[in-house]
């Protein structure tokens, strides 16, 4: 128990700079609270003290702003950087060395029974906001970037980005060549399409117009 705790502390320490002395890290980061608190509202939900168990849940959701249930599987040296508005799923399986920020939803994608939260493998990082919806799996050393939404499985040594999430790089080889940071504005493209539009009808207008005043400017004459 007292090497699990010792090493949740130290994964502060090697993910975040910010951390300066263990006292520090004990008191006041929540995202350690959080899974302190879920380890114990775990062990009585394997129990099937699930009433307890989600009572210890709510209570570190209200304390913490992190809400996970208390049948997630979690491993060993997980971090939760500022992890306001993270929400982890009851049968999500999360690996050993994970590191996560706030706003993350490891969730399902509707009504269905039985594994439908993702599994994260080891040593992965979930970017802040990023969403992992479904029951596929997320490889070791992957990175999900930023907002990024990932809806199917994501293979070893990748990194995800986009909506719907789709792999950039894979064991360090780019194979998309789309720049996420010249991505098009649809409301603009869109305005874009409606002035071709209107243009090409202008065009059609201005020579009908012309074929019906020559067409006019051909009777007159011969009257």
């Amino acid at each position: 128990m007292f090497r699990q705790l010792k090493s949740d502390i130290q994964a502060v320490f090697d993910n975040d700079p910010a951390a300066r002395s263990k006292w520090e890290v004990i008191f006041t980061y929540s995202g350690l609270h959080a899974i302190w608190m879920h380890r114990i509202a775990h062990a009585f939900y394997r129990r099937k003290w699930f009433t307890v168990a989600r009572a210890i849940s709510q209570f570190s959701r209200f304390m913490t702003g992190i809400e996970i249930h208390p049948g997630a599987r979690i491993g060993k040296r997980f971090f939760i950087d500022h992890g306001m508005g993270v929400v982890i799923g009851e049968t999500c399986e999360i690996g050993d060395d994970v590191v996560i920020y706030h706003g993350v939803t490891l969730g399902g994608t509707g009504k269905e029974k039985g594994k439908r939260h993702p599994t994260i493998g080891n040593n992965v990082v979930i970017s802040a906001g990023a969403k992992v919806l479904g029951s596929f799996k997320v490889g070791d050393y992957s990175r999900i970037g930023a907002n990024a939404v990932v809806i199917r499985e994501v293979p070893p040594n990748s990194t995800v980005v986009g909506v719907p999430g789709r792999v950039v790089k894979r064991d360090g080889v780019r194979v998309d060549r789309l720049n996420h940071g010249d991505l098009p504005d649809p409301v603009v493209e869109y305005f874009r399409h409606l002035q071709r539009q209107i243009d090409e009808l202008k065009a059609e207008l201005k020579h009908v117009k012309e074929k019906n005043g020559g067409a006019l400017e051909h009777d007159t004459q011969s009257v």
